[in-house]
């Protein structure tokens, strides 16, 4: 865990100097299968920034396809106690560990980039969200469980520092009751 930490500061300071975020060198697809809880939030969006306050903690269901792609199935409560629900379809690109993906509903691209995943514990993901000319950075923190090691959310707070995100726009969403399976 500590050589990963002190890898994960190198790679930090690098992106702070590069506009490139890269994925994990050595993603596995077949590891982000599963369960995995919505800990940490990041953007400047406006959209964000007027509705961080009332986000909660969700879920996501990746599932890998046949053809290389990942299925993800969102699911969270919303304030009125009622289940949100999203589904995606990341394609893989070229470079494992990096999916783009439409959403039809918003109009918008997203370009995804699996950052740094232990797979029995946490991934870090960087997306860049362009609706024309206008390009939104969001960060997220999943875990397998609930809570993650203090390093471990210092490291997402610093990360989405790094790429430009303001502190008082960097989230640790509640824990919340779950969204019933569908």
């Amino acid at each position: 865990m500590t050589l990963r930490l002190v890898v994960l500061g190198a790679l930090l300071c690098s992106w702070t100097v590069s506009s490139e975020v890269v994925p994990q060198a050595d993603f596995n697809l077949q590891g982000m299968a599963g369960k995995w809880y919505l800990i940490g939030f990041a953007s400047n969006a406006e959209w964000f920034v007027n509705h961080k306050a009332t986000m909660k903690m969700g879920t996501a269901m990746m599932t890998p396809t046949a053809d290389g792609d990942l299925d993800i199935s969102y699911a969270s409560r919303k304030s009125d106690d009622t289940c949100w629900r999203l589904n995606n379809l990341a394609k893989k690109t070229e470079t494992p560990g990096r999916f783009t993906y439409t959403s039809e509903r918003w109009g918008q691209e997203f370009d995804m980039r699996m950052v740094d995943v232990k797979y029995d514990e946490y991934a870090l993901t960087h997306t860049v969200k362009t609706k024309g000319t206008d390009p939104t950075i969001i960060t997220k923190l999943y875990g397998r469980g609930v809570t993650l090691s203090p390093e471990v959310l210092e490291n997402f707070r610093q990360f989405s520092l790094g790429t430009g995100i303001l502190p008082e726009n960097i989230s640790f969403l509640p824990h919340i009751a779950e969204c019933p399976a569908e």
